[in-house]
């Protein structure tokens, strides 16, 4: 469906042959994170799982579910395109 791999950070051309800077979907988990002031552990509660099991979605060791994805963007009001590193506009 992507013309990319939202797993992996890097450079890519769009359909529009402009270059884009790929994000990891894990740098916006600890953006998004941080921006909001909150820790692991808040997030952790508020996904059901430890706080242990979050960094690693962070540090991209684990893949996180995209019923959590779902529950995070609802949560930081904005969309999973943003998330994935797909769109800039929150």
């Amino acid at each position: 469906m992507y013309p990319y791999n939202i797993f992996e950070s890097g450079r890519g051309i769009n359909s529009q042959g402009r270059e884009i800077i790929m994000v990891q979907y894990t740098d916006r988990l600890k953006y998004l994170r941080i921006s909001n002031n909150l820790s692991q552990k808040d997030v952790a509660n508020l996904l059901g799982c430890s706080q242990v099991a979050y960094g690693m979605y962070e540090l991209g060791k684990r893949r996180i579910s995209l019923e959590k994805l779902i529950i995070l963007a609802k949560y930081y009001n904005t969309t999973l395109d943003y998330i994935a590193g797909l769109s800039d506009k929150k």
